[in-house]
Formats: structure tokens, C-alpha cells, sequence
């Protein structure tokens, strides 16, 4: 199969489209939403650049394509390979050690298997489609074997790689029997991203125990010669964007439709998140039920929206957990509701930007605390939409966001006396104190956007001397 070679290749789990299959059964691809692509689209257009994921569809092969001036190319996986490496491996292993064990890993020899053996098909394409000393940056925990693999077949690469949930501490992460695999799976790229610092420490501890290699405060020394630099590079958010849609005057009649539509309450406290048992969904739920049986919030007044987008349904930790939420929103509802007037209303769906962006422009406590989280962009969003300088954010102190958004109300989401005293803190905050916190959050957030982070990883990739 004859590929266009391309001197800067993205490589993802995902292609950045998604399949739209009309009624005559005609296919078209629709833009994903999703900040990666907001990123790398105006860098891979100026640079000729070939973005290499799976279409979606199992045991179909396409040819390469174009869509939208983006050159793309897709990678087969079979029904197995999508059950043992997708749901198995990457998200029923590694997701959870890698978020703190907060459900158990399951370690299953045939899904290592599956991931070797799609991450070796990934590395194959990457190496076909990149040109001479070309530049590959490789995308998140489902390929964390490929800078290791393309570099054995194409070593005058200049290679990336970032990650873009959290890398768990050495106890944990030496839970895994293919540690070391991983690690030097890793080593591969010249240049390794994670969203903390205390994440790239976590790896460089690692290869220095596990491996043996010399390291420094940020690299890893082979002993070939190759310096391989692990640091921290936060993701952000399109800000202009989100800030854009929140003043439009559709959003802004759509929010107030909101609040109506719920009873027009003093206070709304929001939650949004894909339905993931690392997010906190249940913390946060019996926080605010405890208050509001308590009687320090009072249910004529305040609404709890939480929004849990449907997320890897197949995989069983999924399911449990939407049976759990399911039944704690009904005990909720049944102690502490009223007719036609639930005291959460629990929607869970999938929205569009635009109703996104108005809850959050609806929302006075913007509730974001996982349990751990690589980063968490709603955080971001939410901010980015209160041009009003209005709201108060609650965000865990385990979610990456909470390095840069210090003017947030932190919290533990793990302790649920201090998470009800911190939502009633938010609940309570003075309109000027908001006003305070949301201008200096804006800020943070406006000076330091997904453009940022895309030219500062870039930035110190181009400065690798490729080899060759």
C-alpha cells in the first residue's frame, strides 16, 4: 500500500473523526470533539502532517484518507483486539493502576499479548508513513510500547510521547508483571510528557530502580548515549473558544432556560464527568445528600445537576458503577425529594458544547473532584465560560488542574466531612470573593491554553538532534 510520508506524524489510539453513517448507508467523518485535535490541527496542517488511530469499527481495514485537509490513516483492530487490548489491557489494567487502584487491576497474560501485538501494528504504520528524521508524537497509555518498537525500525526518528492520565507512584506501578516492559517501552522517545511533575518523577525513580539507568533531575541517561527528557507539560483548553460560546446570547438564554427549567434554586451545584468510578461521582453524591438531610443545605434552594457521560459500558467495573450511581441518586431522591422537584437531577448522557457550555454558565459551584485525574479540563472549561466572574469552583486536590487553579476551593474528595464543609464554604462564598478567585483563575487559565501546551511539548521535541 502506497502512504504519502509525512515529516510530522501524530500516532493516537483514535483518529481524530468519527464514522456518520447516513440512512442510503453512505459514510462521512465528522471532527471529534476534543481538545487534542484543537491542538494539533493548525501545527499538522502547516507541517504536512498524517495523524495514525484506530477508525472505531472493528474488523474493517480502510485506506488512508483525507478529511478536512487532514491526512489520515487508519489502523484495523479486530473484535478480540478491541476486547482484550482496548477493554482489557489498556482499560481494565493499566486505567485503573493507574489512577491509585482505586478499582483492582486485572492482570490477564492474553491481554498483554493483544497489547504488544497492536502496539507492534501501530509502531509498523508510524514507521511506513513518517518521512526521513521526521517527527512522531505518540499519544497515551494505549501505546506506550511504540517509541520503543518504532525506534528499532526507524531510528532517525525524532520520537515523543505523552501521557495524558496520571503515572502512579513506584508501589504501584511495580504491581504490574510487565513493568519493565513499559518502562522501556517509555525509553523509546527522546522526550516523555506527563501532565504533574510528581508524575515524571514517579517514572524517572522507576527506570533508576527498575531498569538501571543513570538519571538526572529530568532525564534518563542510556547507556548508547541518549539522553531521554521526562518533565511535566500541563494540557489545557481552547479558552477563546469556550469564552466565545459562553458570551454568545444563545448560551446565555439557554442557561437562564436552565435555572428556570429547575425551579429557578438560589444555588446550582454541578458535577460533569464521564461515568468513571476515578471521578468521585459517589463522594460528591453523598456529600451533598448528607447536607441536604442535615439541613444545612436546604432542598427549596439548591440543585444538584451531575451530568455522567457513558464511558466503556462493556468493561464490568463500568457497569457496577452505573448500577451504584443509579441507586444512590434514587435513595437520594426518595429521602430527600419533592414532587416534580428531585434534589439531584442525574442525567445520564451525552451533550453537545453549546448545553455544556451553558450549565456551566448556569452553575454557582462548579463541583470537580476526582479521586485522581490526570488533569480534568471541565475544571478549565468552567472557568473559561464565567466571563461574568461569577461561580465558585470545588476542585480535588488529585486532579492535575489543581497545580495551576489554586484560587479553586480544594478538597479531598476521600474525606466527605471535609468535602460537605468545602461545598457549604462554596455555597456560601460572597459574590465579591467569587469575583476575586474567578478573575485570577481566568487568568491562569486564558495565559496557559492547549496552544500553549502543544507548542511548549513541540518546542522541546524540535530541540532533539535527530539521529541519521
Amino acid at each position: 500500500m502506497s502512504t504519502q510520508r509525512s515529516p510530522l506524524v501524530v500516532v493516537a489510539n483514535r483518529l481524530p473523526v468519527d464514522q456518520v453513517v447516513a440512512g442510503d448507508g453512505s459514510v462521512t467523518w465528522r471532527t471529534s470533539p476534543g481538545g487534542l485535535v484543537t491542538a494539533l490541527e493548525p501545527v499538522m496542517r502547516s507541517n504536512d502532517g498524517a495523524w495514525i488511530g484506530w477508525h472505531g469499527s472493528a474488523d474493517e481495514t480502510l485506506e488512508p484518507f483525507e478529511d478536512a485537509g487532514l491526512s489520515l490513516v487508519p489502523v484495523p483492530l479486530s473484535s478480540d483486539e478491541v476486547e482484550e487490548y482496548y477493554e482489557g489491557f489498556s482499560n481494565a489494567t493499566l486505567w485503573p493502576l493507574y489512577h491509585d487502584v482505586v478499582a483492582p487491576p486485572a492482570f490477564h497474560r492474553e491481554w498483554w499479548d493483544a497489547y504488544v501485538r497492536v502496539n507492534r501494528r501501530f509502531a509498523e504504520r508510524a514507521a511506513e508513513v513518517a518521512d526521513d528524521q521526521a517527527t512522531v508524537w505518540v499519544q497515551d497509555y494505549q501505546l506506550q510500547l511504540v517509541p520503543q518498537m518504532l525506534r528499532a525500525l526507524r531510528p532517525d526518528l525524532r520520537i515523543g510521547f505523552f501521557l495524558h492520565i496520571p503515572f502512579p507512584p513506584t508501589e504501584l506501578f511495580q504491581q504490574l508483571p510487565w513493568r519493565r516492559q513499559i518502562l522501556e517501552g517509555l525509553l523509546g522517545a527522546d522526550l516523555v510528557g506527563f501532565q504533574r511533575p510528581g508524575a515524571a518523577q514517579n517514572f524517572i525513580r522507576l527506570v533508576r530502580q527498575r531498569v538501571g539507568h543513570r538519571t538526572s533531575r529530568d532525564a534518563v541517561h542510556l547507556p548508547e548515549g541518549r539522553t531521554v527528557t521526562a518533565k511535566a507539560f500541563p494540557i489545557s483548553i481552547d479558552f477563546a473558544a469556550i469564552d466565545e460560546l459562553a458570551r454568545h446570547p444563545d448560551t446565555v438564554a439557554r442557561a437562564q432556560q436552565i435555572r428556570a427549567d429547575l425551579g429557578n434554586p438560589k444555588t446550582l451545584l454541578l458535577g460533569v464527568d464521564r461515568l468513571d468510578y476515578t471521578k468521585g461521582i459517589r463522594q460528591r453524591l453523598r456529600a451533598f445528600g448528607e447536607l441536604v438531610a442535615e439541613g444545612t443545605l436546604d432542598p427549596d434552594e439548591t440543585r444538584f445537576v451531575q451530568v455522567a457521560t457513558p464511558s466503556r459500558e462493556r468493561v464490568g467495573q463500568y457497569q457496577l458503577l452505573r448500577d451504584d450511581i443509579d441507586r444512590l441518586v434514587g435513595r437520594i431522591n426518595g429521602d430527600l425529594g419533592r414532587i416534580g422537584q428531585p434534589a439531584v437531577t442525574y442525567l445520564h448522557t451525552s451533550y453537545p458544547r453549546a448545553e455544556m457550555v451553558a450549565l456551566f454558565r448556569a452553575a454557582d459551584v462548579m463541583v470537580v473532584t476526582p479521586l485522581r485525574d490526570g488533569m480534568n479540563l471541565v475544571a478549565k472549561e468552567y472557568v473559561a465560560a464565567r466571563h461574568d466572574n461569577a461561580g465558585v469552583l470545588v476542585l480535588s486536590e488529585f486532579a492535575g488542574a489543581a497545580d495551576e487553579l489554586r484560587q479553586a476551593c480544594l478538597v479531598n474528595p476521600y474525606d466527605i466531612n471535609g468535602l460537605k464543609s468545602t461545598l457549604v464554604t462554596a455555597v456560601q462564598t460572597p459574590r465579591a470573593e467569587q469575583a476575586k478567585r474567578m478573575r485570577a483563575l481566568r487568568t491562569q487559565v486564558r495565559t496557559n491554553t492547549i496552544g500553549h501546551w502543544a507548542d511548549d511539548f513541540m518546542g522541546e521535541l524540535r530541540r532533539v538532534e535527530p539521529a541519521g
